[in-house]
């Protein structure tokens, strides 16, 4: 128990010096080529902030999500060798009757297209 509280101790005190130090250290000066944005050495011909595609963030989180699933099915064959795999195995179906269900209804909404 004495290990965990001075475990616990030594961590927040690491985390609190590493926060004041990236907090302090930084330096303040900034000048106009450090702040314009850089293109290959050249001056920039327009704006660097141009509008983001909503499709590639959708894209990029069903992604994500189907990640996740394969994550949290990886175990799956170690978990049916539990004394209660028929528990495992009905979990393991809603979550993939879940993910269809998503799928199915972002393919429903057309948010799979690329155009509209």
């Amino acid at each position: 128990m004495i290990n965990l509280i001075i475990t616990l101790i030594t961590n927040s005190l690491l985390s609190t010096i590493i926060i004041i130090i990236a907090f302090w250290l930084p330096q303040l000066y900034l000048y106009l080529e450090k702040s314009s944005p850089y293109e290959c050495g050249f001056d920039p011909l327009g704006s660097a902030r141009l509008p983001f595609s909503m499709k590639f963030f959708l894209v990029a989180i069903t992604f994500l999500l189907f990640d996740l699933e394969i994550a949290l099915l990886l175990p799956l064959p170690w978990a049916i060798q539990l004394p209660s795999p028929f528990t495992t195995l009905i979990l393991s179906y809603c979550l993939i009757m879940l993910l269809t269900v998503g799928l199915a209804y972002e393919w429903i909404q057309k948010g799979l297209e690329w155009t509209e």
